[in-house]
């Protein structure tokens, strides 16, 4: 875990623990989003959620 964790920061990623902060998506205490094999879900809206703003 240390080694992608010092991989994600190399590309840029300014999150401390950022594998430990998508964990927190699959909690049921978060019912709003979930992340699929298709990426990060609004499940309210049925919607894919954009990770990147253009």
């Amino acid at each position: 875990m240390e080694e992608l964790n010092k991989a994600i920061k190399q590309i840029g990623s300014k999150i401390e623990n950022p594998f430990m902060a998508l964990s927190f998506l699959a909690l049921p205490v978060i019912p709003e989003l979930r992340i699929t094999d298709k990426g990060l879900v609004d499940v309210n809206r049925f919607e894919i959620v954009p990770l990147f703003l253009s």
